[in-house]
């Protein structure tokens, strides 16, 4: 391989220096001319818009003169009628047809049209109380000046507006007293064609012309074309009697069209290819050395990366899926002890099924989304007991609830308990959203969970409705319709300091619906949140769900009696476990909540009152780690002797080796497995 000498490196540098600069400035350049392309652009645009609405206005000063001239009449002491009004009205200039009728309404009755013929189911019409016009006739009414109402249709047919002119008159008592409405109806249709407003899409654009509405104040739409105007359009307004109208308008192909856009990166690209060729012999064997080398160091980048993520998954694995795993194999062992016992082998096996569901939910979250976007995701239906599993995965949340001192409480009303489900996506829905409450809900705040049974036209079928509701940071309305798009999160764990990937709800969305439920959301922020689940699901029975175990019979193990063990231990169904399992062989265990109740408990006891301790590592006020080291300085040379033996879900080389340093005296690794923590116990027993 030929070395490059510094020189060579130089040109090099040189090459990606003035490639670069070349194109940049360029690009710069390009941007420059576009924007005075897009000035230029707009400036017409807004002549074109200004121009438009300058003949609308002048269209509608000629109309209102119209209606002067009737109302001169009238003030004059005139009475009009039907054949002085047509003559006068058929003098009005009116060559093109838009005004489609001259009415006068005394007192805001239609009395008199011109023409009748085209016009009479006009006639007699009460303005001020018919709904379609009576709100925009008592605007006029109130505010004296011209108002223009529409379009709508037409008593006479056809689409129009109206032009109100509301005609006050000196009374008796020298003041102004209403006499009525002088009204022109115009033929929207020939009004637009007039104005030349359907010649704007011939001349490429996209426009729309509306006012607010007087009474509602929403925007009414009175003239647009067929196509979605963008977000950066322009905005042009025009002031007319007693209202303001508005013109949007913007090219149809944009302020700048795309193909400009893409010659103009052509250009830049071919010209800072142009510039870099000067240099390119000069460098190019050199520069595929170096891409050589930047790939090579990218990929023992990327090699180190991915096995950290994977020290890092393997990790957080490992720990999340021990603790179902301790259930399992716990419950395991005491239904092997208690064959014989119906009713506690029934209640062992459901907790085996229930820490078992917790299991695959751990996995389930990382595949399950794969699944349903591969549409692969199947139903697994079995028959469950709906009660059961609505009480028994709560107990999944205790340790979060305790901690965060949440106001929890929940309620169950279903009088067909036993229902066909698939029972590892129900809990996976149930357990997505009570986490999620937990997890947005701030301490000392409130949850409420519910089930509750609907009525149900089909008898073999029932209807049950799920609702979790919590007092927390809630969500805000522009959020809330993105709430089940996938990796979606309103805030980032920087702002709010809640880890999440924001899986749970698209995967909790996608499950209700291949179980053909519903889900409803309402949130308020700052209020909290509420989830609403729908689900229809055919009935089972109580034998479908229980089976009547086979008897079986198991020779007894040895029993350690007498001998007293304090367990700490955080988690309620741990401790539940490992309480059942040694009680079982005879010893007397009592259960601290956390590290710090450990150490008081030791302490206030009587000497040689404890034999062992057993301490989990993960556990709040202080860790497992903490607790031994305070264990071991005590004052009392017995309790400060006392054997401790971690017993953790964090199972690895450098974890026991972590429990060694902080003074324990041995490591057991959960899940329970009997065969290893009796033997344990007994060398230091």
């Amino acid at each position: 391989m030929v070395k490059r000498n510094p020189v060579e490196k130089k040109i090099q540098k040189k090459c990606y220096v003035v490639g670069f600069i070349a194109f940049v400035s360029a690009l710069f350049l390009a941007y420059f001319l576009l924007e005075n392309i897009k000035k230029n652009e707009q400036a017409a645009t807004t002549y074109t818009a200004q121009n438009t609405l300058r003949r609308i206005r002048s269209q509608m000063d000629e109309y209102m003169t119209c209606s002067n001239v009737l109302e001169n009449v009238i003030l004059a002491g005139y009475e009009l009628n039907e054949d002085g009004f047509s003559a006068l009205a058929s003098m009005l200039p009116n060559e093109d047809g838009v005004v489609k009728a001259f009415e006068l309404a005394p007192e805001g009755v239609v009395t008199e049209i011109y023409p009748m013929q085209e016009n009479a189911e006009a006639f007699g019409l009460d303005l001020l109380s018919e709904h379609e016009r009576a709100a925009e006739a008592k605007l006029a009414k109130d505010s004296t000046e011209y108002t223009l109402a529409g379009p709508f249709e037409l008593k006479q047919g056809g689409k129009g507006a109206l032009l109100f002119n509301p005609v006050y008159q000196m009374n008796a008592a020298g003041q102004q007293a209403f006499w009525g409405f002088i009204v022109l109806v115009i033929d929207w249709d020939k009004f637009v064609a007039k104005m030349g407003l359907d010649r704007l899409s011939e001349a490429d654009y996209c426009y729309r012309i509306w006012k607010e509405d007087g009474v509602t104040g929403e925007p009414n739409v009175l003239v647009q074309c067929p196509h979605t105007l963008p977000k950066d359009r322009l905005t042009v307004s025009c002031t007319l009697p007693n209202d303001s109208w508005y013109f949007d308008i913007i090219p149809s192909d944009g302020w700048i069209p795309i193909s400009y856009w893409i010659s103009d990166v052509v250009i830049c690209y071919v010209l800072s290819l142009l510039f870099s060729a000067l240099f390119y012999l000069f460098f190019m064997k050199r520069y595929h050395e170096q891409q050589y080398a930047e790939k090579l160091q990218l990929s023992v980048a990327q090699a180190q990366e991915a096995s950290e993520a994977k020290t890092r998954f393997l990790f957080n694995m490992s720990h999340d899926i021990r603790t179902p795993m301790n259930a399992i194999m716990g419950f395991t062992e005491l239904l092997n002890r208690n064959l014989d016992d119906q009713e506690n082998a029934r209640g062992y096996l459901q907790k085996i099924q229930n820490a078992s569901s917790l299991l695959l939910t751990i996995i389930n979250q990382v595949l399950e989304m794969a699944r349903i976007e591969s549409g692969s995701a199947t139903l697994k239906l079995e028959a469950t007991d709906l009660s059961a599993l609505f009480h028994s995965v709560n107990t999944v949340f205790e340790a979060d609830i305790q901690k965060k001192n949440i106001q929890y409480a929940e309620d169950a009303h279903v009088p067909h308990k036993f229902a066909y489900c698939d029972k590892t996506k129900l809990e996976e829905i149930y357990l997505n959203i009570v986490s999620n409450a937990i997890k947005y809900t701030p301490d000392g705040h409130a949850i409420r969970v519910e089930i509750h049974e609907l009525p149900s036209e089909d008898e073999k079928k029932a209807s049950y409705r799920f609702t979790c509701e919590d007092t927390g940071i809630g969500m805000s309305a522009d959020y809330l319709p993105h709430i089940f798009d996938e990796f979606s999160r309103e805030h980032t764990t920087t702002e709010n300091k809640v880890v999440g990937t924001g899986l749970g709800l698209p995967i909790v969305k996608s499950l209700i619906e291949l179980m053909g439920g519903t889900i409803q959301v309402e949130s308020t922020q700052g209020v909290g949140t509420k989830f609403t689940v729908d689900l229809a699901l055919t009935l089972a029975s109580r034998e479908e769900v229980y089976p009547s175990p086979e008897a079986s019979a198991e020779a007894g193990h040895a029993k350690l009696k007498g001998r007293r063990i304090l367990l700490a231990e955080d988690n309620e169904l741990n401790a539940e476990i490992t309480m059942e399992l040694l009680g079982e062989e005879g010893l007397i265990v009592e259960r601290a909540a956390d590290g710090e109740a450990c150490c008081t408990m030791l302490a206030q006891a009587p000497e040689d009152y404890y034999a062992l301790v057993l301490m989990d590592i993960q556990m709040p006020v202080l860790n497992g780690y903490e607790a031994a080291t305070k264990i071991r300085g005590m004052k009392d040379a017995k309790k400060a002797g006392i054997p401790i033996i971690a017993m953790t879900a964090n199972a690895f080389a450098e974890d026991r080796q972590a429990a060694l340093d902080a003074g324990m005296n041995d490591h057991v690794a959960k899940p329970i497995d009997m065969a290893v923590l009796l033997p344990t116990l007994l060398r230091y027993l």
